[in-house]
């Protein structure tokens, strides 16, 4: 069952292995998600063990990629691209917090990433409009190397659908 604890309308989700986000992810885009209106929150260390596969090329595996070498290119200086990232809805890798973003948040923690933020990935996550009690367990599943997806639902028709699709494929601690 879905666990409602705001009122922010972002749904996520947190998935153990790459086919689960993927069957997620490719779902989402059938239901008329853009690629830019979905974040996917995973560590670095995820994003090796999950999608280094060069052989087999997905969407979400793109989308995972597309920002590892902006990541060192830019530095300590996230915090004057975070307009650029919102502008172009890319993903970036965030130095200090180990994690790659993509989607509406990658924006919020870049900056956040690179205002020195204290609270790590919490934080992060926090001043993204993220709950801190789903924030807590969404951290520990990243650092276990989980793939946390989000995105706001178009209506409750596809709240529902996605709670229903997201516990058929393994989805865990799921939010709205």
């Amino acid at each position: 069952m879905v666990n409602k604890t705001d009122n922010a309308g972002m749904m996520t989700a947190m998935f153990r292995d790459r086919e689960s986000a993927e069957r997620a992810y490719d779902e989402l885009r059938a239901r008329g998600y853009d690629k830019d209106d979905i974040n996917v929150v995973m560590s670095d260390e995820g994003r090796k063990r999950h999608f280094s596969d060069k052989d087999e090329t997905t969407e979400l595996g793109n989308k995972s990629l597309e920002g590892t070498g902006a990541g060192s290119a830019i530095g300590g200086t996230l915090g004057a691209i975070v307009g650029a990232v919102a502008a172009i809805g890319t993903s970036v890798a965030i130095p200090g917090l180990g994690l790659v973003v993509a989607g509406p948040l990658a924006a919020g923690l870049a900056g956040a990433g690179a205002g020195g933020l204290t609270g790590g990935l919490i934080g992060a996550l926090v001043g993204a409009g993220i709950p801190e009690e789903r924030a807590k367990v969404y951290e520990t599943g990243i650092k276990e190397g989980n793939i946390v997806l989000g995105f706001k639902p178009h209506s409750a028709e596809d709240a529902r659908y996605f709670e229903t699709h997201f516990q058929k494929h393994r989805g865990e601690h799921i939010y709205y």
